[in-house]
């Protein structure tokens, strides 16, 4: 089968390309070119044909569409970023999703499509009894989730053969920078974790399974089922470093959109939850532990990058 996948040198993106490839599709990725993107396109170079574009360029989106079966849309900005720069995401997320649509709507044999949601757009609902289900209902709290509904309507309304998975949280098996939305989140709220492999493995399963029509919700099922302050704690310990108090963190009483998921019928059709939470942790901390000189001053620098990590804490400011 022919597939193209936009945003393919990104987290899930990669995931997905090398889940393809090892079910024997013919790849094509779309993506911009970086020193990032490129060092990851030269690990599968030979095995996908690669176009560098931008996403809000509908010419370049009509090249990189034309004889494609399927695409898997999932160029995108995601947070903090897409309120650090609300335009930019919104011309990426909103009008990249109106390119991809029309560019395939434009073809002599439409391509299928499809779409990478979040589970953030149930909106926060840590006062509910858990799991979500996928028809649970939907609002837009932000910008980012704004971008998503819109991107879901917009395919349901195309004409298109679609399919729309909304993804619990994926944690990259590269080093994040420490960020202030880590203290947005109140540390019992509940959260789903997924593997990117087994992202990957969603996506090249559903290109063989009756997926469309559907919106289908994507997480790593009860093994990966934790709490904020369990996978938090987590990764600093992984690397050394205790811990903020608690009163660094949001209040219960201000509730961050993402929860645990019912994937049963994802999971039954599509057969992709292989990583449990443990494994996960494991393999995030090996991507990302510290190498060479880095680890050897380590030690040394743990207490600086803590106090670092406190003062991005507007909880803490206040006191």
């Amino acid at each position: 089968m022919r597939i193209l996948v936009t945003g393919a040198f990104g987290n899930v993106g990669f995931s997905a390309i090398q889940a393809l490839i090892e079910q024997g599709h013919t790849v094509r990725a779309f993506d911009r070119r970086t020193k990032a993107t490129e060092k990851k396109a030269n690990r599968v170079h030979g095995k996908v044909e690669t176009i560098w574009g931008d996403i809000r360029d509908s010419q370049s989106v009509a090249e990189a569409v034309k004889g494609q079966e399927v695409i898997v849309h999932l160029a995108y900005i995601i947070p903090p970023a897409v309120d650090e720069n609300p335009t930019l995401a919104q011309q990426v997320n909103v009008e990249g999703t109106r390119n991809v649509i029309e560019a395939a709507k434009a073809q002599p044999q439409p391509p299928k499509v499809l779409f990478s949601s979040s589970l953030d757009v149930f909106g926060p609902t840590q006062d509910k009894e858990p799991p979500r289900h996928v028809t649970d209902p939907v609002m837009a709290t932000d910008e980012y989730t704004k971008h998503k509904l819109a991107g879901e309507e917009m395919l349901k309304s195309s004409g298109l053969e679609w399919a729309i998975y909304r993804f619990g949280d994926v944690p990259p098996l590269e080093p994040r920078q420490i960020h202030p939305i880590m203290y947005t989140i109140p540390l019992n709220t509940r959260l789903e974790m997924i593997h990117t492999h087994d992202v990957g493995l969603a996506i090249a399963n559903g290109m063989r399974s009756p997926i469309w029509g559907k919106v289908w919700l994507i997480g790593g099922g009860p093994e990966c089922q934790i709490r904020y302050r369990d996978y938090l704690y987590r990764s600093l310990a992984q690397v050394g470093i205790q811990p903020p108090p608690d009163e660094a963190f949001a209040p219960d009483s201000k509730p961050y959109c993402t929860d645990w998921l019912d994937t049963t019928e994802s999971q039954a059709l599509l057969q992709y939850q292989r990583h449990t939470f443990d494994e996960i942790m494991r393999d995030v901390a090996d991507a990302t532990r510290p190498k060479g000189v880095v680890a050897l001053l380590m030690p040394l620098l743990r207490p600086t990058v803590r106090r670092q990590m406190l003062k991005l804490s507007p909880y803490l400011q206040k006191k």
